[in-house]
């Protein structure tokens, strides 16, 4: 499984689950459906759905893992 870091306006990095396509994807998606949508996204190893705002994301960038 893929992860990613979703670097937020505040400074937070929010770890998610997925690959940069599909996560810019349900980013764009949101941002397309209105003000005060979500994209609904899996937090990386807790399989929690966390909903993100897309006007507060600064960055996003593939995290590899270092195991």
């Amino acid at each position: 499984m893929e992860h990613a870091e979703i670097r937020m306006v505040n400074g937070d990095a929010i770890r998610v689950e997925g690959t940069l396509s599909e996560i810019e994807k349900e980013l764009s998606d949101a941002a397309r459906s209105g003000s005060s949508r979500f994209a609904w996204l899996t937090r990386e190893g807790t399989g929690e759905r966390i909903g993100v705002n897309p006007d507060q994301v600064v960055s996003l960038r593939l995290r590899e893992d270092r195991g």
